[in-house]
């Protein structure tokens, strides 16, 4: 806490010391200050950030496993079920579930209200829906944020449960330390969503409902093009992990324990061959480039939007009077020259 006592004695004004003792709440496993942080993010609040800045100190300490797949592949039933093994250990726990948004209220249409009710009375389980808002790759722009404030809450274990499998989901690699893809036979896409680019992305496949039909095939067809990709001295391959009919309590029950426990193994895996610095160095380049876009870019946007000078660029493009390229090196100039942005 000497951080966050130091911030408390230097804030000048009730606005500073407001953000300190949010961040303090936060700190001290407060849900709902953790969760009034998080709206104000989703909606781009910008003293939310000046929170956040006092709670980034007390992060880095939480495991972030990604969890995605094609709709319809059971990801909500895995995680719920994660949910509780983890629990059975002490761990505490977040689960971040982004959902497609509302075309008419930006929020999120599935929710965690409809989603793991058996942990919502359960004081060190946090469930957070998050709304894409048009993010590309699944991911809400809130995603990275939102993670830190539940690992300065303490939280063991972060599950970031993405909207679907693709090419642009691809990016919950930048959020996770272990990235879980889950398929299911006979939806007809299987293949083509591995091809998508998820091969480099995934750590550790499930396949679940492992009772249908096409469950072996898939199987096979996994681990042919997991050989095609070749093996390094000391490389994690990814595992392929079939997941049994929920119905079917205890060969589900023991499926699920297997994948905690190669969780785990990928983990250590990580931390021994030091590839876990690479993973966070990774998450930080990942992260700064993110706020400079949203630091430099925004505000240019907004005054280009605002002065009416963005619709005439797209007039102008249109009509073919100038091309992109040109309007943007103009631009640049103009603020740069100006000492604007």
């Amino acid at each position: 806490m000497e951080n966050t006592s130091r911030s408390t004695r230097e804030c000048s004004g009730k606005e500073g010391c407001d953000h300190v003792e949010l961040a303090k709440r936060i700190i001290n496993g407060n849900i709902r200050a953790a969760s009034r942080l998080i709206r104000d993010l989703e909606d781009d609040v910008l003293q939310a950030k000046e929170t956040l800045k006092h709670i980034y100190p007390h992060t880095g300490r939480a495991q972030v496993i990604g969890i995605t797949g094609s709709p319809g592949a059971g990801k909500s039933t895995i995680t719920d079920e994660l949910v509780s093994a983890f629990r059975e250990k002490e761990n505490k726990v977040a689960v971040l579930a982004v959902d497609p948004s509302s075309p008419f209220s930006g929020g999120a249409i599935l929710g965690d209200r409809i989603r793991m009710q058996r942990h919502a009375s359960d004081p060190d389980v946090f469930i957070r829906s998050l709304a894409t808002r048009g993010a590309l790759g699944g991911l809400s722009n809130a995603v990275g944020s939102a993670i830190h404030i539940l690992d300065a809450m303490g939280k063991d274990r972060i599950l970031v449960e993405t909207v679907g499998v693709g090419q642009q989901e691809v990016d919950v690699i930048n959020h996770a330390h272990t990235v879980i893809v889950v398929l299911v036979p006979g939806m007809g896409d299987d293949i083509q969503a591995i091809k998508a680019g998820i091969m480099e992305v995934a750590d550790i496949f499930v396949i679940n409902k492992a009772h249908r039909d096409g469950t072996r095939r898939l199987q096979k067809e996994l681990l042919s093009l997991l050989d095609l990709k070749g093996e390094c001295p000391g490389e994690w391959k990814p595992p392929v992990i079939l997941v049994d009919d929920v119905l079917n309590k205890d060969t589900f029950n023991e499926n699920i324990a297997t994948l905690c426990r190669t969780i785990e193994d990928h983990h250590q895996h990580l931390v021994r061959t030091r590839l876990l610095e690479k993973k966070l160095e990774k998450k930080a380049v990942v992260e700064i480039l993110g706020v400079l876009r949203s630091s430099i870019l925004g505000p240019i946007v907004k005054e280009l939007q605002a002065t009416g000078e963005f619709d005439d660029m797209v007039s102008r493009v249109m009509k073919r009077q100038n091309d992109p390229y040109t309007l943007v090196e103009e631009v640049k100039g103009n603020f740069l020259r100006n000492g604007k942005g």
